[in-house]
């Protein structure tokens, strides 16, 4: 997407492809009101203030009467995306749908391209680039959890988080600036100790942000639970029963479940994607070997890990590829025939479903608890941000070696400069066309 071309006037359907009862058709650019009330029949559209909706009549490509609407006018600035901007409620037909962007375009609108609504917002300041990218996020939440944390960051969580960072190092950046400006007369214009407690400091704030990528992506994509345990214990049987569904096939022959398999759960405010794994055993069986390996190779990503045990053939299971972050629950199976409670854990029954809501209401608290999402936590969810906060890191950490071994101000100013830019790309303070286009050609259109 050409930058020139953000001075077009762009429509196109906002709401989801399909039928319903309203669609939405959104027009943007300094001439989107003139090319709304070409075809449009009832108050004028250029005289209408901002934020003022209008009903009325549009008109087909032919200037016959297409559908009965809703103009909403919104006037530069004060619109998403900075420009003049009309949304246009239409009846939810496809073919009206069609119809309508058809007569925009005839009278010199042109179809806007994936995500572009959103980049002129960021081209026009309402939004810097985080901002942006929780747009998206905020269009695919999968749960209130993950729609919460994107609203917190459209809101401009990540965004005032960084800022701080930024003027902490630009204030750092103006001392050594100083000290080079006066290198002649071997002015000190802080004490290395200070300057070094300030960026220990900034550090650790960094780290912690790249910390937050485990829960924030857990949060975002679903929290990662691995259904592990010898063959037969029931964890296909309980995958089914989480999800009410018969995703697994259960039999009692051993090794019946070759590989993971994988299905989304939703519990209270978070989404969970179980996996159910091949049963660990010693087999000479190749094929039902890489199962076990793929399963291993779960548990090793897993937050959450359910080991299924069979009361009436116990052995206890080495779990040493579990990451040591991992809650794991003991699920004691077969509770329906087996009533002894002396083994340890959380007795349930996949076949009856005895002790499944409970075990629901134990999954939901333990994420609750391992995403730590308060009103002021700020968690990194995206995968670019968290490359950028490494970079920042790795430069952050070289500063403050720097100063901790008296290295001269023009290395360290170096250093400080390089933490700014990685940080600056998160929000695009400094970024580049190329970034730009990867992230708003996954948009959908008319977003």
């Amino acid at each position: 997407m050409e930058i020139s071309s953000m001075n077009d006037t762009i429509c196109a359907v906002s709401t989801p492809a399909g039928v319903g009862g309203i669609a939405v058709v959104r027009v943007s650019g300094p001439e989107a009101i003139e090319v709304c009330n070409s075809i449009w029949r009832g108050k004028s559209l250029l005289e209408t203030p901002g934020n003022i909706a209008r009903v009325g009549s549009l008109l087909d490509t032919s200037g016959e009467a297409l559908d009965e609407a809703v103009a909403l006018v919104f006037r530069a600035p004060r619109s998403f995306t900075g420009e003049d901007t009309v949304e246009l409620s239409v009846h939810g037909s496809r073919w009206i749908q069609r119809e309508t962007i058809a007569s925009l375009v005839k009278h010199g609108a042109r179809i806007a391209e994936p995500g572009e609504f959103t980049r002129r917002a960021f081209a026009s300041g309402r939004l810097d680039l985080a901002q942006a990218e929780a747009v998206a996020d905020m269009i695919a939440a999968s749960s209130r959890a993950s729609a919460r944390v994107a609203l917190n960051q459209m809101r401009g969580s990540i965004s005032d988080k960084l800022d701080e960072l930024r003027k902490k190092l630009v204030n750092l950046a103006s001392l050594l600036e100083l000290e080079l400006d006066f290198g002649e007369e071997d002015v000190e214009f802080a004490s290395r100790e200070k300057l070094a407690e300030a960026t220990g400091e900034i550090t650790e704030e960094i780290r912690r942000l790249l910390t937050s990528f485990r829960s924030g992506a857990a949060i975002k994509d679903g929290i990662p639970v691995a259904i592990v345990g010898a063959t037969n214990a029931g964890k296909s049987s309980l995958l089914n029963a989480l999800t009410d569904d018969d995703r697994a096939i259960v039999s009692d022959i051993h090794g019946t479940t070759r590989d993971t398999i994988e299905e989304t759960l939703e519990i209270g405010d978070y989404l969970f994607r179980l996996i159910d794994t091949a049963g660990l055993r010693e087999t000479s069986d190749k094929i039902e070997q890489m199962g076990i390996e793929r399963s291993r190779m779960a548990m090793s990503r897993a937050q959450i890990v359910l080991y299924v045990i069979d009361p009436t053939n116990f052995t206890e299971l080495d779990l040493s590829a579990l990451p040591q972050d991992a809650d794991v629950l003991r699920i004691i199976n077969k509770s329906d025939i087996y009533h002894d409670h002396a083994i340890d854990g959380i007795h349930i029954s996949a076949k009856t479903g005895e002790g499944i809501e409970s075990l629901r209401s134990i999954l939901a608290d333990i994420a609750a608890r391992k995403t730590n999402e308060g009103e002021d936590t700020v968690l990194i969810t995206n995968a670019r941000h968290a490359a950028a906060l490494e970079a920042a890191l790795g430069s952050a950490e070289t500063l403050l070696n720097g100063l901790q071994t008296a290295l001269p101000s023009d290395l360290l100013a170096q250093d400080l400069r390089e933490t700014l830019h990685h940080l600056s790309t998160i929000t695009g303070k400094i970024t580049t066309g190329e970034i730009l286009n990867n992230i708003f050609q996954n948009f959908c259109i008319g977003k």
